[in-house]
């Protein structure tokens, strides 16, 4: 097969088989490649890498499809707003999470393998700005009479009300915090995260007629035995608002070493407004680099005393007179790893680097150097190499680095004052495969309170955690997830959507073994998504030409300009630009309409479906009579969505 540009033999050649290649791999292979093997095509959906990749399980491959244009929307319906609905579904924060995602979507993408990844975020943040800017509400499901209390109001807790509002539930999230948002509002920088937007997408869910009893805490406020008097299911979904100090001599109870948590809520709440003059933060993932750049834009201001004071002391604010007279700090973020291995986005450390960070990678503490007045005058440390997760150190490269504030972001944990007999040894609470409180029938438990990790895995543990309080409240027994746990594309949904249903099955009449002419059934198709995954080797790569990725652009001050500087860094793809980075999508697992299949049939055997019965997942079909099972559709079909089956 021709490679299919000439561009593509100047930057990447792909083929299926390389030159010389003249024998099949096993006996199996060539027995099944001659035409008497009756394996005629059959199609055959699975989850692409991406979508198996997301912690949060989005259809990412059909938001793709409808930012393109290949997958239409019902009638009277624009693109914008049904590929809102498509990345919902799973997902009800699409533009803070095109914003702050790490994209492990993006590391699974079988287009790494032609030339670079699609750009997803870029697209799922435009998605969900123009939801914004449209005004697009959350559909609620029919009242079903049953009350679920969530406990916690940041990403797990919020896209739980979510969920159970669209299955009719009635839902009241407590938070002890003023506002919602949790880690969202509380641990990331407004530069990163919006507030405005921030609000608005909590707001959204809040339309639903969600309830919120702000500013109470369950096990102080208001007991859980009281939650249980009221509620027919409970939610934990406290997320982990304490930070891990670090694990030397010196730390404990030195009042300028500060969890990354506590510094950033500090920030984050308008309370803190100028820093040390000489920060130390040791961590290694994104809240040590966001410390670290906030620290950088905040800056010093000798006037307003020790830094650690405001942070430690809720009811203090420092002024602003302070900040507008501020001073560069110098900022300097500590990791076991070096850069190429460490924890936090690439492009955030990039981002810190050009804002004048300074990174000491592979570089372990050793010990806080406290003065005479009990404050921490330095930081020791020194090289080492990492055998796993455990640091080595090298001797003869210890040293001091001065500091006057040191900052601790090697880990978060939970606050469970008050609700001592749910936490384990570690502090958090267990979860059983079902996301239930073990021995606690009833209670249910999603995102950081059961182990820390992305904000989007606790949007999917909340997804599948309100399915089986679902399940609970109507007293169905819990079924068994699938291999493949996420929000799968569904056929007959798409046909029922586009007036296509297959008509109903009368037993008395019907044909048992089946027909290609039966109409009750969707013919030659199979839906293994919820049990594979499908990889670039069962896609045909020499179709896809080489297309560099649509970059957003961003405002990234330098060393120079960023003391002060609070303006978002990322700006949104154009509306062009959606849809063309959308085409970058190889649409793996699913056809997207190449007609390679039908123009490449020797025998004309494959047949494009009557425009008016044609839908995404049944574009193509195949005349048996015809097909002599010669394996070219499968091999020239880009996205494996053609399988050689039906044979003997």
């Amino acid at each position: 097969m021709a490679t299919p540009t000439e561009e593509m033999k100047t930057v990447l050649n792909f083929r299926r088989f390389e030159e010389g290649d003249t024998q099949w791999d096993d006996w199996s292979e060539m027995i099944f490649a001659q035409d008497t093997s009756h394996k005629c095509p059959t199609y055959i959906h699975k989850t692409p890498p991406c979508q198996g990749s997301c912690p949060s399980g989005e259809d990412i491959r059909g938001y793709l499809a409808i930012a393109r244009g290949q997958e239409k929307p019902p009638e009277g319906m624009e693109w914008h707003e049904y590929a809102f609905r498509r990345s919902t579904d799973a997902n009800p924060f699409p533009s803070m999470m095109g914003r702050v995602c790490p994209a492990p979507c993006q590391e699974g993408c079988n287009r790494n393998d032609v030339e670079d990844f699609v750009g997803i975020n870029a697209v799922e943040q435009f998605i969900g700005d123009m939801a914004l800017a449209n005004g697009y509400k959350f559909e609620v499901g029919a009242d079903t009479g049953k009350k679920v209390a969530i406990v916690g109001g940041g990403p797990a807790g919020m896209a739980a009300a979510y969920q159970l509002r669209r299955m009719g539930h009635g839902v009241t999230v407590f938070d002890e915090n003023a506002h919602l948002g949790g880690m969202m509002r509380y641990g990331i920088p407004g530069y990163r995260i919006p507030r405005d937007k921030l609000q608005a997408e909590n707001q959204r869910i809040l339309d639903m007629g969600v309830e919120t009893r702000m500013s109470t805490r369950v096990g102080r406020d208001v007991s859980v035995d009281e939650l249980q008097k009221e509620f027919d299911a409970i939610l934990w979904a406290l997320g982990c608002q304490t930070g891990r100090g670090l694990p030397v001599d010196g730390w404990e109870g030195t009042p300028n070493c500060l969890s990354g948590v506590a510094f950033l809520k500090a920030f984050n709440e308008g309370r803190l407004k100028v820093t040390g003059k000489k920060v130390i933060c040791v961590g290694g993932g994104d809240t040590s680099i966001d410390v670290v750049s906030v620290a950088r834009r905040v800056g010093h201001n000798a006037a307003a005393g020790n830094p650690e004071d405001v942070v430690t002391d809720t009811s203090m604010v420092q002024e602003q007179a302070l900040a507008d007279a501020a001073e560069p700090v110098d900022a300097t973020l500590t990791s076991l790893f070096t850069k190429d291995k460490m924890f936090a986005a690439q492009h955030e450390i990039e981002d810190a680097l050009h804002e004048g960070v300074t990174i000491l990678d592979g570089v372990m503490p050793l010990e806080v150097i406290v003065g005479d007045d009990g404050r921490a005058t330095g930081l020791k440390v020194c090289d080492c190499t990492m055998d796993g997760m455990k640091p080595i150190p090298t001797e003869g490269t210890e040293r001091v680095l001065e500091a006057d504030l040191i900052v601790s972001a090697i880990g978060q944990g939970g606050d469970m004052a008050g609700l001592e007999e749910l936490a384990n040894e570690r502090n958090l609470i267990d979860a059983d495969k079902f996301y239930q409180v073990p021995g606690k029938p009833g209670q249910f438990v999603a995102g950081d309170i059961i182990r820390p990790h992305l904000l989007t895995t606790a949007i999917g543990q909340a997804s599948v955690a309100t399915e089986n309080i679902d399940h609970f409240l109507k007293q169905e027994s819990l079924p068994k997830r699938p291999k493949v746990d996420v929000h799968h594309f569904d056929l007959l949904k798409k046909l029922h959507e586009s007036g296509l249903d297959p008509e109903q099955f009368d037993q008395a009449v019907g044909d048992l073994r089946g027909t290609a002419e039966a109409k009750y059934a969707v013919h030659n198709y199979e839906d293994r998504s919820s049990q594979e995954v499908i990889g670039s080797s069962d896609l045909f790569l020499g179709y896809f030409s080489y297309t560099p990725r649509l970059l957003r652009s961003e405002e990234v001050p330098s060393e120079d300009d960023v003391l002060g500087h609070f303006k978002e860094r990322l700006h949104a793809l154009s509306d062009e630009q959606t849809v063309e980075e959308a085409k970058r999508c190889m649409s793996c697992g699913m056809c997207f309409e190449c007609d390679n299949c039908v123009i490449f049939c020797p025998h004309d055997a494959i047949f494009r479906v009557k425009k008016g019965d044609s839908t995404t997942g049944r574009y193509v079909d195949t005349d048996y009579d015809k097909c002599i099972g010669c394996h070219i559709c499968r091999d020239v079909c880009p996205t494996g969505y053609i399988q050689m089956g039906l044979g003997e």
